[in-house]
């Protein structure tokens, strides 16, 4: 169980983060490339990335344990800073300070020393903890590579995943504040003022002290929330989005030849900002069963998401819709 003391000054200060953080995306779908569950959502994904990986996992395998306990400098964080892209994550990877290393290091190994843990495989742990640059170097890169394999050619639906995730919340925010909020996180997180309650692989106690929490919603977290080992670290729950359907790799499908007509259009602009099924009805004039059926339409083309708010349901755009609906592609105007 892992229970987080909020205090009246931290409920002030929790927020959302505004995009899926790349780094966090990484480590997870590493986990999820060797979990057999989950094969509805994740099991098109691993026969689809594994065919484009070339011994990145034999390497990562050794700082990131088919379960349990990684090294929380694999996924930097700063106080207020927005969630990680690439680039700016190896950054703050390579800036990290040669004694958090060994230090973490030491606790992935169990015993304080990696060089002794015989399941390591490669020798880059033992190379870190020397303080040697060469290996992170290596890391990084290696890094780098799966991301391009196994996260990058499904961006677009991961962003759409968080996208919408936040846009729920956000709604709770605006209904309740933020009190209904953490009321309305997943199932397996529980909000019992002043202690947010989740399901965790082993008994934790994150007191966060007037420093707030970052919502950070991730495409790859699975079953249970994650946060840092490290109490001292900036709070950030990384919780799992609800997964409507698998991951596809980016591009437009066939159905991009059924959006035409000023009512579509008009649907489409109407959901720009996250709206119900009824509101949509209220805002272009339609009936609630015309309003529902091509919100249909316009999510199996993937322009729109929708996900369950209360006892109603919440449409949003995808990167594509909201791609299409600013330019990227001609849009009857009504």
């Amino acid at each position: 169980m892992l229970r987080i003391h909020v205090s009246g000054v931290d409920l002030s200060r929790v927020r959302m983060a505004t995009r899926p953080d790349a780094m966090w995306e990484t480590v997870l779908s590493f986990h999820r490339l060797r979990d057999r569950r989950g094969s509805t959502v994740f099991g098109e994904w691993r026969k689809e990335s594994r065919t484009r990986l070339n011994g990145e996992a034999r390497l990562l395998s050794a700082v990131v344990p088919p379960r349990g306990y990684f090294p929380d400098f694999l996924t930097p964080s700063q106080e207020g800073a927005e969630p990680f892209g690439l680039d700016a994550g190896m950054e703050a990877l390579r800036d990290t300070p040669v004694d958090r290393i060994h230090e973490e290091l030491g606790l992935l190994a169990g015993d304080g020393s990696p060089a002794r843990r015989p399941s390591a495989g490669p020798v880059l742990p033992e190379a870190l903890v020397e303080g040697r640059t060469e290996p992170l170097g290596r890391l990084m890169s290696t890094l780098r590579a799966y991301h391009r394999a196994a996260v990058e050619p499904y961006w677009p639906h991961i962003r759409a995943s968080v996208e919408a995730d936040r846009a729920v919340r956000g709604r709770a925010l605006l209904d309740g504040g933020a009190d209904e909020l953490l009321a309305t996180l997943p199932p397996m997180i529980r909000w019992r003022a002043p202690v947010l309650e989740a399901d965790y692989p082993v008994d934790r106690e994150l007191r966060l002290d007037g420093r707030g929490l970052l919502l950070q919603p991730s495409f790859f977290c699975r079953g249970t929330p994650v946060v840092y080992r490290d109490p001292d670290l900036p709070p950030v729950l990384v919780y799992p989005v609800t997964h409507p359907g698998a991951p596809t790799a980016a591009g437009p499908g066939p159905w991009l030849g059924r959006l035409v007509g000023h009512t579509r259009s008009a649907v489409l602009r109407a959901i720009d900002s996250g709206c119900t099924t009824s509101e949509l009805a209220r805002r272009t004039g339609v009936s609630l069963a015309s309003a529902s059926q091509h919100a249909c339409v316009l999510r199996e083309a993937g322009l729109v998401r929708t996900l369950r708010h209360g006892g109603s349901v919440l449409h949003t755009l995808t990167p594509l819709g909201s791609e299409l609906l600013r330019g990227g592609a001609p849009i009857a105007v009504p």
